[in-house]
């Protein structure tokens, strides 16, 4: 699973305040090319929301995002998730999801929080957040001494359409994170055409950089 996620260069990080939206919204990103959603546990909606998506389509790689407490990791879990996503380090939350064989992405941002990271079998981390802590520039200098182990990062946070490719050049980079591909208002404007349009500039925008051999 770890690999597949790794697979994808884009990941949507959704949150939905509507549980109704949750079958449109997947099916907006799937139109689009892009068969990954993460879905936060910032709302009230956010475990009904999942669990439709995981139930509608099972072609999907479905994650929680934001797990924080020990609770919101069981029920995710219990829904079937195929991976889990924080924003910053809690071994009793990676614990659970080694536990169950699910990928998590713990969020990181020094190195001090990598090598613990590292401590406790990770490879794949999320650097959150991106833009606030030192954007590009700054994971680059991070990833350095961290790449020869196999560390590969997420960043979310501030990434946009316009500067995802500042990331996905870095080697140590598999995927950004981002919230800009469907926002809080599209979603409760239903703009799911414009939800779709998004997705496929931002493939078409990841795709420049592999085809250029400057990633990887």
């Amino acid at each position: 699973m770890s690999e597949r996620l790794a697979a994808r260069p884009v990941i949507p990080v959704i949150v939905i305040d509507d549980e109704n939206d949750a079958e449109p919204l997947a099916e907006a990103l799937l139109e689009g090319g892009l068969d990954v959603i993460e879905v936060t546990c910032r709302t009230a909606a956010a475990s009904a929301a999942l669990a439709r998506i995981l139930r509608a389509f099972p072609q999907m790689f479905v994650g929680a995002g934001t797990v924080v407490t020990r609770e919101q990791a069981l029920q995710v879990l219990d829904l079937g998730v195929s991976f889990g996503v924080a924003p910053g380090l809690n071994p009793d939350t990676l614990s659970l999801f080694a536990d169950a064989g699910v990928p998590f992405l713990p969020g990181v941002q020094t190195p001090t929080e990598i090598e613990r990271a590292l401590s406790l079998g990770l490879r794949l981390l999320k650097f959150f957040p991106a833009g606030a802590a030192g954007g590009a520039k700054m994971l680059a200098a991070l990833a350095g001494p961290y790449g020869p182990l196999g560390v590969r990062f997420c960043p979310t946070g501030g990434v946009s359409l316009d500067n995802m490719n500042e990331y996905l050049a870095l080697r140590e980079v598999f995927a950004v994170g981002g919230s800009w591909l469907a926002s809080k208002s599209q979603i409760a404007g239903k703009e799911w055409s414009a939800i779709t349009r998004q997705t496929r500039e931002a493939l078409a925008k990841a795709a420049e950089v592999r085809e250029t051999g400057a990633a990887r």
